[in-house]
């Protein structure tokens, strides 16, 4: 866990922070909340600084990370457990209608670690629930993957969507180029643009290096 908590803090400052912070409020507004209604109970495994679960919009919002620097970036009403995505006993069964990740898998040590996570969200997650990710993409950004000391399991859409299936998924949306790769990237740079970038669906295939998945717990 300290080690962790060294590694992001050399990685962001407060000013990527803050940029991210921006950019992730607007994929949540403009495309991630189409999955999540108001009166959900939302999971976040792996929440990071919480950009994500901070602009979603939920009833109930649960956050989980190794990092004990991500529970002092969120707000009261986020329920934060200092835990790893594989260990998720604090949850009951059932009990989840949305879990969300994002840039998480490729810092797991396993392909059985990833497997573990996958059970662990299936279990928590009512039957219709889905298991979003975000993820970036090892086929079309092989090189910049591994820019960064901690990323150990490379993912392409495809195989993550075999993992998913084998877990007992239905995958029912999967997204092979969304956003760039990093939100260094000169596009998102400003929440207007990112608005403008969400709406023009063909420069995703130019510009896009990460992956969406969506996959639902069978009823």
């Amino acid at each position: 866990m300290k080690d962790l908590q060294t590694l992001y803090r050399v990685r962001f400052s407060e000013a990527d922070r803050a940029r991210k912070d921006a950019i992730w409020k607007v994929l949540c507004q403009d495309f991630f909340q189409q999955y999540v209604a108001p009166t959900d109970t939302v999971l976040e495994i792996a929440s990071g600084y919480g950009e994500f679960i901070r602009h979603i919009v939920a009833a109930r919002k649960i956050a989980v990370d190794l990092n004990p620097d991500a529970r002092d970036c969120l707000p009261p009403e986020v329920e934060f457990h200092l835990a790893s995505g594989s260990k998720l006993a604090m949850i009951a069964d059932a009990s989840v209608d949305i879990c969300f990740s994002s840039n998480f898998f490729e810092h797991l040590p396993s392909k059985e670690v990833m497997d573990e996570v996958l059970a662990e969200a299936l279990r928590v997650l009512r039957p219709g629930g889905l298991y979003i990710v975000m993820q970036p993409n090892i086929r079309y950004e092989p090189g910049r993957f591994w820019d960064y000391y901690d990323h150990i399991l490379p993912l392409s859409h495809l195989s993550c969507r075999e993992a998913f299936a084998k877990a007992g998924y239905e995958v029912v949306k999967l997204i092979d180029r969304f956003v760039p790769f990093s939100t260094d990237s000169r596009i998102l740079q400003h929440p207007l643009l990112v608005r403008l970038y969400l709406k023009c669906r063909p420069i995703w295939r130019w510009m896009g290096g990460q992956f969406v998945l969506v996959g639902r717990r069978p009823r």
